[in-house]
């Protein structure tokens, strides 16, 4: 099957191509937002190819992945025709949430994916039909060591998305235990900050971290928390979205009580051996609820439906 798609999110693209397929991604002269082509920062296999948008109308594609509302009309003006699809949303709504009528809540044509169930019941879906395929993650391995007693971060532009990304809690958490963050633009908070990494090597740096902190308050499932997870890192996480579902009892601390997270915080980094347990649980809930091969499963159930 060829499958086209925009490179939009990093991590869940780099799930979604290591499939069967053939994966096409768009690419425009300055790389910009609706033709990034194939990642910088990721190790992505050959099947994932960039194709000149200009180009795109000769390729025989068989279905598109929708990741914005605006690519419905960019796939028929560059294809030069209609093809089946499928539209993924990756985010939670904003505004006033109870209310929060999806872009395609008026169409029941297209197959609206949800990446959590979480998602699915607070959207208001409309008539279109719905579909919840839950996140899945190539196994980095067991790479943690957890040699300092410090706390990995990842979140991309921290200072921008502040209150959703739970930046302005981090000199709480900071006063129990030093911070490291990690992502796109983060050169400037108060703390270590590693930029841009390649994947891999972001994986092996976070794996010396005592505990990941997930401080997000508001979005669907952070990616970056399942992959700490399957490092084998200890998690301690906001019980908020679908945090709640994903992260089991003995694999950390979840809860909306600030002190509570950074006490936890302490504690995994004044016991390594805690925090190596904790860990071991975390990878074991990761890789049986989010791994790669029932994802990609669960993709190729729906696309060879459509």
């Amino acid at each position: 099957m060829r499958i086209l798609l925009w490179h939009v999110h990093g991590s869940w693209t780099s799930a979604f191509i290591r499939g069967s397929h053939e994966y096409l991604l768009p690419l425009v002269p300055d790389r910009g937002p609706d033709g990034r082509g194939r990642a910088a920062t990721y190790d992505w296999p050959d099947n994932a190819r960039e194709v000149p948008w200009d180009r795109l109308r000769h390729e025989p594609v068989d279905v598109v992945v929708h990741q914005r509302p605006h690519e419905l009309d960019l796939a028929r003006e560059w294809l030069g025709r209609d093809v089946p699809g499928v539209y993924v949303e990756h985010n939670t709504p904003a505004g006033d949430v109870p209310r929060t009528r999806h872009p395609l809540a008026d169409r029941s044509d297209i197959t609206l994916v949800h990446v959590t169930h979480f998602n699915e019941l607070f959207w208001d879906n409309g008539r279109a039909p719905t579909r919840v395929i839950e996140h899945g993650v190539p196994d980095p391995g067991h790479l943690y060591t957890g040699e300092l007693p410090r706390a990995g971060v990842v979140v991309n532009e921290p200072v921008r998305r502040t209150r959703v990304a739970g930046t302005d809690l981090l000199p709480r958490f900071a006063e129990r235990v030093p911070l490291d963050v990690f992502g796109m633009k983060v050169t400037g908070l108060p703390y270590g900050t590693y930029e841009d990494l390649p994947q891999h090597v972001m994986h092996a740096e976070l794996a010396k971290r005592r505990v990941y902190l997930h401080p997000y308050r508001w979005t669907s499932l952070g990616l970056a928390l399942i992959e700490a997870m399957t490092l084998g890192m200890p998690v301690v996480a906001l019980a908020a979205t679908e945090a709640v579902e994903a992260v089991p009892p003995e694999a950390g601390v979840i809860s909306t009580k600030v002190h509570v997270l950074a006490d936890a915080l302490h504690a995994y980094a004044e016991d390594p051996e805690s925090a190596r347990q904790a860990g071991k649980a975390a990878r074991a809930a990761a890789l049986s609820r989010y791994g790669l091969a029932r994802f990609l499963a669960d993709w190729d159930e729906l696309l060879t439906q459509v």
